[in-house]
């Protein structure tokens, strides 16, 4: 039986070769594992594998590339659970100030109806006590300013509705993010269950 050799320069070369690749992996590897945690994306082996453009055979035989890997999930795991409730707290917050402002416009929207109210009572009352005495102009201009602010009325109680309607739907939306946050509270409070 007769073996060829393979000279050895050319060997030489293709184990560098061989290397440089390798390194050229796990330089993507590492580049994938710090964009994955700047987005604060969830970490697993695919996604790695995804992002870098490497195997995910690569990943586990390759010792360097599966500390790297493994470190990275670590890490991401114990920082998981604050990032969610980080998350929750910031939504939980927006539904909050929508809601206090809805009430805050809608104790407004209240107010100027109650005054339109009041300065249209009193309005009346002149009308009524001062009929006879007044000029016709002047009976013309109540009515007018009456009318117009009939009008402001009618328009601040569809604004009153509108902002009822909004109020109603931002507490529903609270509700709904306090039971998400009671649910995601739930696993970080007691580990073992949620296994």
């Amino acid at each position: 039986m007769n073996t060829a050799t393979v000279p050895e320069p050319r060997t030489a070369a293709a184990l560098a070769a061989r290397r440089r690749k390798t390194e050229a992996a796990l330089e993507r590897v590492h580049q994938a594992i710090a964009r994955l945690r700047r987005e604060k994306a969830q970490f697993s082996v695919a996604a790695v594998a995804r992002r870098a453009d490497v195997s995910r055979a690569f990943l586990y035989d390759n010792a360097e590339a599966r500390s790297a890997v493994a470190a990275a999930m670590t890490e991401a795991g114990e920082h998981r659970p604050q990032m969610l409730a980080a998350q929750d707290n910031e939504r939980e917050a927006t539904w909050r100030e929508r809601a206090l402002n809805a009430e805050d416009a809608l104790k407004a929207a209240h107010t100027e109806i109650l005054a339109h109210r009041t300065r249209i009572g009193e309005l009346l009352r002149q009308i009524c006590d001062l009929q006879a005495e007044w000029t016709e102009e002047a009976i013309q201009r109540i009515t007018t300013e009456n009318t117009t602010l009939k009008q402001r009325i009618r328009q601040l109680a569809t604004e009153n509705r509108t902002l009822d309607e909004r109020l109603k739907a931002a507490r529903s939306s609270l509700r709904f993010q306090d039971r998400r946050v009671a649910d995601l509270e739930a696993p970080i409070a007691d580990p073992g269950s949620a296994t």
